[in-house]
């Protein structure tokens, strides 16, 4: 017996479109406040993960290339500095003298 009027005395509610519900403007207030708050936060961690990802492609791309300059520059694949051709140009003027010089001796 006891049970049933518990049961007797919970009044069902039922949401609709003419439902009301009464707030404080106080915590209106709050409840906006913590909603922007919210939503601020997420769009700056948002922003910041972007960006972060951004100058790691970045750094990937630039890694990438000072791998291949630093495998093709020795190769002279990439060119020369000026001074390494005139320093290859006084090789080569060296070699010649040298290769005339021991002609001439033979």
């Amino acid at each position: 017996m006891v049970g049933k009027k518990d049961n007797e005395n919970k009044q069902v509610s039922k949401v609709g479109e003419n439902t009301e519900m009464q707030i404080s403007l106080k915590w209106f207030v709050q409840i906006l406040v913590v909603v922007a708050l919210a939503v601020w936060g997420y769009f700056g961690i948002t922003e910041r993960i972007n960006f972060l990802e951004h100058e790691q492609e970045i750094a990937s791309i630039n890694v990438n290339l000072n791998s291949e300059f630093r495998v093709k520059w020795p190769r002279g694949e990439l060119g020369a500095l000026p001074d390494d051709a005139e320093q290859n140009m006084k090789e080569e003027l060296y070699e010649t003298k040298y290769e005339v010089k021991t002609k001439e001796k033979e």
